[in-house]
């Protein structure tokens, strides 16, 4: 009879930071887009499984959610990761408004292969999923950066694009003055060279190349702007967008856009892709990234991203974070599960007959 290991590989949220410093932020990024290209080019919708995530939201005071995105590639692997989305986390708690794990299953057994914290990798391979899509939808060779919300997606967003693209300009707008005031001390370690220009949203959308929308608008708030004077070439990365009747674009510009979502049926629950039909609505991102061909013809007009967060690019970060951890040595095998010599006695530790 084969022996399976029975210990779960655990990498603490210091364990992740611990990959990444040694990795390089830059060389990180770099193989995760690589890996996340490489995974939408070959993707073989026959070996994989990912439904549309599900959970609980609550609209008492303070509002959110918690849901479960899983994916199952057969024969192999079962990832799950739960995440909450608390909008008033940072003024109320001093907590990020995403907090997420990630954990893996062995499919042979069921065993609980890895756990590790989600904050992280979440904010990472949602910013690779917009270098990935910009560089096939955006104008090659822009310059002009803009974004709105100056969270902790901003400074990933940034850093993902500025490997992919020629940034010389930033233009930020947050609705906090806090969060402009302070990122440039955010964004400090990633030694770009840019210029960074406070703006209004207006101006913003109607100067940059590339835009990305990374807000906590409130549901049947948006869209964040109605008039436009855009670039004819303006690509926006739409990252806001995550729960039902919350949007950040108006419904003309996306008309008037290719629209492409990462989750064709969860964009249309919960994206931008809300407001259209079928029709309306672009290719999505696996088939985009699988047909080259169509780029430049894209590029060449407005187009859109409608990023809501995808499972399958949970599991690539989740892998890429595991395969590093353990070539590293970073992290640790515990003894999560109850395994014994005797797997069909629950008891067996108990050295002595019980007194009832």
């Amino acid at each position: 009879m084969k022996k399976y290991s029975t210990k779960t590989w655990l990498l603490t949220a210091s364990d992740l930071e611990e990959i990444l410093i040694q990795t390089g932020p830059n060389r990180f990024i770099d193989l995760l887009i690589e890996r996340l290209t490489r995974g939408l080019e070959n993707f073989d919708s026959s070996s994989l499984e990912i439904p549309i995530r599900t959970g609980f939201n609550y609209q008492a005071a303070p509002e959110g959610l918690v849901e479960f995105m899983p994916v199952h590639e057969k024969g192999k692997e079962v990832v799950l990761k739960v995440v909450g989305y608390h909008p008033h986390n940072p003024d109320l708690f001093d907590l990020p408004t995403i907090l997420s794990n990630i954990t893996t299953y062995d499919t042979k057994t069921g065993h609980l292969k890895t756990i590790m914290d989600g904050v992280l990798p979440t904010a990472l391979r949602t910013a690779a999923a917009s270098a990935v899509a910009s560089r096939a939808m955006a104008k090659p060779g822009s310059e002009k950066l803009g974004l709105i919300g100056c969270g902790a997606q901003a400074v990933v967003q940034l850093h993902a694009l500025s490997r992919l693209f020629p940034l010389k300009s930033i233009w930020i707008y947050d609705i906090d003055p806090k969060a402009m005031d302070n990122f440039q001390d955010r964004i400090e370690g990633l030694e770009l060279d840019v210029n960074l220009i406070r703006s209004d949203i207006e101006t913003i959308v109607d100067t940059v190349d590339i835009l990305c929308t990374a807000t906590s608008i409130g549901v049947n708030e948006g869209p964040l702007f109605e008039h436009y004077n855009c670039q004819p070439h303006l690509h926006i990365n739409a990252v806001g967008s995550d729960f039902p009747g919350k949007l950040e674009l108006p419904r003309n510009l996306l008309l008037e856009s290719t629209v492409v979502p990462d989750f064709r049926e969860q964009a249309k629950i919960e994206g931008e892709c809300q407001q259209l039909q079928d029709t309306e609505i672009g290719p999505d991102l696996k088939q985009l990234i699988s047909q080259p061909i169509t780029w430049k013809t894209i590029q060449k007009g407005m187009s859109v991203f409608d990023s809501t967060g995808w499972a399958y690019e949970d599991q690539i970060v989740a892998n890429l974070m595991e395969e590093l951890g353990r070539a590293l040595g970073v992290g640790q095998g515990i003894h999560l599960e109850n395994v014994s010599s005797d797997v069909k006695n629950p008891y067996h530790f108990i050295s002595k007959p019980v007194q009832v």
